[in-house]
């Protein structure tokens, strides 16, 4: 593991103190990797590619925490269905719908959380405080009784605005209060996931309580090994 014990107790010590939950971003890396820091006594691990998470999950231990974390497209939801622990980045009815029909065949609750879109790029994906609202009213007229939204999460501009980020790591955790009063059996917005390794320490103090971190803990990635 290219990143020290040190620093891996450090991070996962910060998030504990503020009540997150660390996910450790193990794309690209091997699977031995990810079994230092398993043996380390870490289960929750984030990939972002179908495939690379499919092999790791056939070889590595079965109480491993599986997040997905990259923008999942509905006709492979199929292939991780049978194990996922939370999807996270979910951005219209559609995909919920086939994760919902995919979990069904297994027999499983699959828990959700809803992107939004809070950066200043374009390119991110999610969803606008209009569009969450229309799609949380459709799901709620549906019986879509095998998956759980559990919360939201987001993706602040890629900026050393540090001012810029808070605002809009926020304005995030602001939305998700003003939808705090729903409860229903498959719809609580409990979990606010946002911060990655460039951006963690402001996201837990502007109310994360779910951090997603590579490179601090696994160095670099090894684009060349991406699926």
């Amino acid at each position: 593991m290219a990143a020290s014990r040190e620093k891996y107790y450090e991070l996962k010590t910060e998030a504990e103190l503020s009540g997150a939950t660390l996910v450790a971003v193990s794309k690209s890396k091997p699977a031995e990797d990810i079994k230092e820091l398993y043996d380390m006594g870490h289960r929750d691990f984030g990939e972002n590619y179908v495939q690379e998470l499919v092999d790791k999950e056939t070889q590595l231990p079965n109480d491993i925490r599986w997040h997905f974390i990259g923008h999942l497209q509905s006709n492979k939801v199929k292939y991780i269905a049978p194990f996922v622990y939370l999807v996270h980045g979910v951005d219209s009815l559609n995909l919920l719908k086939e994760i919902n029909k995919q979990a069904k065949k297994h027999n499983r609750i699959i828990d959700c959380l809803l992107q939004m879109h809070i950066a200043q790029e374009e390119t991110k994906y999610g969803l606008s405080e209009d569009e969450l609202d229309i799609l949380i009213k459709e799901y709620r007229d549906l019986n879509l009784s095998n998956i759980r939204i559990v919360g939201l999460m987001g993706m602040a501009s890629f900026s050393n605005d540090k001012s810029l980020v808070r605002s809009e790591f926020n304005r995030l955790k602001k939305v998700s209060d003003q939808h705090a009063e729903i409860q229903m059996t498959n719809l609580n917005l409990q979990t606010l996931s946002f911060g990655m390794s460039s951006d963690y320490k402001i996201a837990l103090e502007e109310g994360s309580n779910l951090i997603r971190i590579g490179s601090l803990i696994f160095g670099e990635r090894n684009t060349a090994n991406n699926k």
